[in-house]
């Protein structure tokens, strides 16, 4: 095979060269405005803001208007009495103990409502910066496959060539054509499994994506800051936004628990009320009265309604407790899992990189001894396609280092937009 065609073959391979090729900000921009998840989550964080304002309500005065109209019939159906009344009242509680728990934690929910975004906010990142490598690894792979299938159309014409004029045997046009079928069976495996995972991204963004832009070529990564596992471990523990909701829950759990005991308590009212009436009876005469008071209540049994709730809200105490601590290790593994990860990228990059250039170096040395007729046609292929799947590995290998760095932040509790604006920075339109 000439040199030029062998080199643009595999430039193509992983390079794209369309002009309008959309990036990672942009698919991300998309999935803000379209993801069905993240807008859920969205209206979700809308109705948990309401809370505060429903928990204070309790311990705001209640205004209130009645009144009546009444006719009174004595044997006939001619009314023989009329009265018409009404009034306007308002109540302020003095002692509102368990209005004032309930308060607390309706402060409790609006912050949970918080935390559970700021943690769509981190999954929409990672979902669709997975899905969008995801993309692109299908496509390296679809032409790591075509690649190799022209390679292998030209060997295996090369082969019959040779074997009608007498210069190769019949083995060699029966190995290329074996290859050559294996490799169209697996373009169409490439080819579904590059659909599957441009559907997967278009159910994030709502819409085909179009073409993507690409990592520049022999892009550098770095390794996580801090380098030492345990900082990550320790800050997932900690600020990781499913553990911080979590806690939150156990705040609440333990607020129920108290104002579940505040049924026992005695409340306090003041009432004011202003009444009209046209009415004469045996209190005053018809008119406008006012009336000023304080009303107290002590429960003194309720049907043993009031501890039955206090044990549940222990038990469930007991249970925010045990899911917050489950949490906390779900978070600490997975930053456990995605430093190991990024760590574990940076090292199959490098001996990939080196592979690339010793299956480069090989190729060159197959097609040279072809040449001279040390080396068969099935030397050359099995070069070429490791050559290809070298190049297929280190792309991949790269995105999954990028992909666990998100997870790692995400992890920790750290992720934001301006670390999805570094990724971008390794793409090229």
């Amino acid at each position: 095979m000439r040199k030029p065609v062998l080199a643009t073959l595999i430039a193509g391979s992983f390079l794209s060269l369309n002009a309008h090729a959309i990036n990672l900000m942009q698919v991300y921009q998309e999935a803000l405005a379209n993801d069905a998840q993240f807008a859920s989550a969205r209206a979700a964080l809308t109705a948990g803001q309401e809370r505060t304002t429903q928990g204070r309500a309790g311990l705001l005065p209640r205004v209130g208007v009645e009144g009546t109209y009444a006719r009174s019939y004595r044997g006939s159906a001619t009314p023989t009495v009329s009265s018409n009344s009404y009034s306007v009242a308002l109540s302020q509680p003095l002692l509102p103990v368990a209005d004032w728990q309930a308060y607390e934690q309706s402060k409790l929910a609006v912050a949970i409502s918080e935390a559970q975004f700021a943690q769509a906010q981190q999954d929409l990142i990672v979902r669709v910066s997975q899905a969008y490598f995801d993309v692109l690894a299908s496509q390296d792979a679809l032409a790591s496959v075509q690649a190799q299938k022209t390679a292998i159309t030209e060997q295996l014409a090369s082969a019959k060539r040779n074997f009608e004029v007498g210069t190769a045997t019949i083995t060699d046009t029966h190995e290329a054509q074996a290859r050559y079928d294996l490799v169209v069976a697996q373009e169409f495996a490439a080819q579904n499994d590059l659909e599957i995972k441009r559907t997967a991204l278009q159910q994030i963004i709502g819409k085909p994506a179009g073409e993507l832009a690409t990592l520049r070529p022999g892009v550098k990564l770095s390794a996580p800051e801090p380098v030492a596992i345990d900082q990550w471990v320790q800050s997932a523990e900690q600020q990781n936004y499913g553990v911080v909701s979590q806690q939150l829950s156990l705040e609440s759990a333990q607020r129920e628990i108290k104002k579940s005991r505040a049924e026992h308590l005695p409340t306090v009212d003041l009432q004011a009320a202003r009444s009209y009436s046209d009415r004469v009876t045996n209190s005053g005469p018809a008119g406008y009265s006012n009336a000023l008071q304080v009303r107290w209540t002590i429960p003194l049994y309720a049907g043993g309604s009031v501890t039955s709730r206090v044990r549940e809200s222990i038990a469930l105490e007991d249970k925010a407790r045990a899911d917050l601590e489950n949490t906390r290790r779900v978070a600490a593994q997975g930053a456990r899992q995605a430093f190991l990860g990024v760590n574990s990228g940076l090292a199959q990059v490098k001996a990939l990189e080196a592979a690339e250039i010793s299956s480069q170096s090989a190729l060159e040395s197959n097609r040279l001894g072809y040449q001279v007729g040390v080396r068969i046609n099935i030397d050359v292929l099995n070069a070429q396609q490791q050559l290809f799947s070298t190049r297929r590995d280190l792309a991949r290998a790269r995105y999954d280092t990028i992909v666990n760095g998100l997870k790692l932040k995400s992890a920790a509790g750290t992720l934001k937009e301006e670390d999805l604006v570094q990724v971008n920075s390794l793409l090229v339109e």
